[in-house]
């Protein structure tokens, strides 16, 4: 098997425990205090498993920067999600947050070159469906 599809289905199966957890937390205990906590436990796996492996632990100033922003935007989407999550049903907050890819998609293509296909767009398209049809 590829190992892009292998990580992406652990990524599917790792998001899918997470949100299930996160909302049972998020029940349990305040959750903006759950969010902190699911977030220390998974600073605290992500650096051994980099320790562990045979990642490079070279940092660029660059790399640094962008790893730096992208903790603040998951900062804010763990937090988002944890009180979306308590406020709301795990379908909902689960269904529109998995959405990213099309934030993803529209920043790839204003910033940074990536092109935008018809499949993509028609992809983009089912997906505002998708959240219209969810809330409705």
């Amino acid at each position: 098997m590829n190992a892009a599809v292998l990580f992406g289905f652990g990524t599917m199966l790792a998001w899918g425990f997470w949100i299930v957890f996160s909302d049972v937390a998020s029940e349990s205990i305040d959750p903006v205090t759950a969010a902190a906590i699911s977030y220390v436990a998974a600073a605290v796996v992500t650096v051994a498993y980099a320790l562990s492996s045979d990642a490079s632990l070279v940092v660029t100033e660059r790399g640094l920067q962008f790893s730096l922003v992208a903790g603040v935007f998951a900062a804010v989407g763990v937090i988002s999600t944890f009180v979306g999550l308590s406020v709301g049903s795990t379908a909902v907050v689960s269904t529109i947050g998995g959405m990213y890819f099309v934030t993803a998609t529209v920043v790839g293509v204003a910033f940074l070159g990536d092109s935008l296909t018809f499949t993509t767009g028609a992809g983009i398209c089912l997906a505002v469906v998708a959240i219209v049809l969810i809330n409705v």
